[in-house]
């Protein structure tokens, strides 16, 4: 059963998500460089959470950083993203999660585009698209 602010148990997480899901998103894994079905896409819409559909990214704010995950140089708000210092590995990062049902997403970098100068690395499992219908030339 959820507990009391409706978040769902680990357990009830587990059933949700797919094994991959669950090991990115609730264990903080990391899906393999080049391997993401959304690292690609270059339709019109947005990108929810997977865990609880909220919305975290929009694709006018998507690029090909090179980097092998899908980037954006920002998210739909500041409000919808958590920002973690991660130490983990021996490296000084900012990890991302969603702001609502804690999800972990990536890692943020200060190596984007001159717009925000910030690179959103963010895993393909942790997100679903929702095709606005006009796709990008």
């Amino acid at each position: 059963m959820s507990n009391r602010n409706n978040t769902p148990t680990e357990q009830e997480w587990r059933q949700k998500l797919s094994k991959e899901e669950y090991r990115v998103c609730r264990e903080k894994g990391t899906e393999a460089p080049y391997s993401g079905k959304l690292l690609h896409n270059r339709a019109s819409g947005e990108y929810l959470c997977t865990c609880c559909q909220s919305v975290l990214f929009k694709s006018d704010n998507k690029y090909d950083s090179g980097c092998g995950w899908p980037s954006f140089d920002a998210p739909i708000s500041n409000e919808a993203i958590r920002y973690i210092e991660d130490n983990s590995f021996g490296m000084k990062r900012v990890e991302i999660r969603c702001a609502e049902c804690d999800s972990h997403l990536g890692h943020v970098f200060t190596d984007g585009p001159e717009t925000t100068g910030e690179r959103y690395c963010v895993n393909s499992v942790s997100l679903k698209f929702n095709n606005t219908g006009n796709d990008k030339d």
